[in-house]
């Protein structure tokens, strides 16, 4: 009988080994967490397509901040969820509006202890849920959005924000952000820039989480999923502008994406785990068909493996403890 010269399973045998021979590995650092602020809670409400996450309230969101700040974690993306909507999402511009408040609320508690990122966008302040605002045709009219994002990402920034988030997708919104911001003396401020983001199915519970107020859809603005080149386009763009990271969102149905902007950007380089992936693992778990804590680590260090340098998950403070732990 002929035996195997090569036997690959030697460097599998023992978690010594295993640990020994990892190409890739998943540490607290590496991960973000998203947080929701609802403008008047008086106590957290429960997400219920998002088992575990909740709209916070002020008190509520500066203690899970420094929950997360204890774990580990790398940062903390902040989302407003507003009492009044209209159609310029002048909420996200007022400096008393939710999210510039929350961000001040969490920078007072973590100083720099973590890096504090703001979500550069106006879904969740529109009373019609688009991303922008909308010319005499209802269409999200670019130009006049970008001296918005500019205006709201100038607040953001004052009010405590280490990085911006334009999530947008609307044409030069990195470049018209970062001349706000040298113009209004915030050089140090870093721009985390939603470079490929498509319009996906999986964004659906994130949507109750905001309470979104969208009619029809974002297609003209999103990208759109079967295109690859399109995504690369947008990250060169983007880095000409100015881009300090870049991000791919979603990150599952796009590690393909990821590793392909991995390859070509010369920043950090972000993924978003959104809240439909972290829906369907919950779900599944809690029927009893995975095996949860094992599905979200195998999930999240297939994001890191095609090339994340940054995730951002809704599991982050759960999962950077029981990394520290290990």
């Amino acid at each position: 009988m002929a035996f195997p010269t090569h036997r690959p399973r030697r460097l599998r045998t023992t978690p010594a080994l295993r640990r020994l021979v990892a190409e890739t590995d998943l540490r607290p650092r590496h991960l973000v967490l998203p947080m929701f602020v609802k403008e008047g809670a008086s106590e957290p409400v429960p997400i219920a397509s998002m088992p575990g996450v909740v709209q916070h309230t002020r008190d509520s969101l500066r203690k899970a901040a420094a929950e997360a700040v204890a774990a580990g974690v790398g940062g903390l993306m902040l989302f407003g969820v507003p009492e009044r909507r209209d159609a310029t999402g002048s909420a996200g511009v007022d400096p008393d509006g939710v999210l510039n408040v929350a961000l001040r609320d969490v920078r007072a508690e973590v100083g720099d202890a973590t890096v504090l990122m703001a979500d550069t966008c106006l879904d969740e302040f529109t009373d019609h849920g688009h991303c922008g605002v909308l010319d005499a045709e209802g269409r999200v009219d670019n130009d006049a959005t970008l001296a918005v994002y500019a205006e709201m990402a100038v607040a953001q920034a004052e009010a405590g924000a280490h990085l911006l988030g334009p999530s947008g997708m609307m044409d030069g919104q990195v470049g018209v952000i970062r001349e706000a911001l040298d113009a209004a003396g915030h050089l140090d401020a870093g721009i985390l820039a939603y470079s490929v983001k498509y319009s996906s199915a999986f964004y659906g519970p994130f949507r109750e989480a905001v309470e979104s107020q969208l009619r029809g859809d974002r297609k003209t603005y999103q990208q759109d999923g079967p295109n690859v080149r399109e995504a690369l386009r947008e990250l060169a763009l983007d880095l000409e502008e100015g881009a300090d990271l870049v991000m791919v969102k979603p990150a599952l149905a796009y590690l393909d994406v990821l590793r392909a902007v991995a390859e070509t950007a010369d920043v950090p380089v972000a993924a978003y785990q959104v809240s439909g992936e972290y829906a369907m693992v919950e779900a599944a778990a809690a029927n009893g068909w995975l095996d949860r804590d094992r599905t979200v680590l195998e999930t999240l260090t297939s994001i890191r493996r095609a090339g994340a340098d940054i995730v951002l998950t809704y599991w982050a403070t759960e999962v950077a403890a029981r990394l520290s732990t290990e």
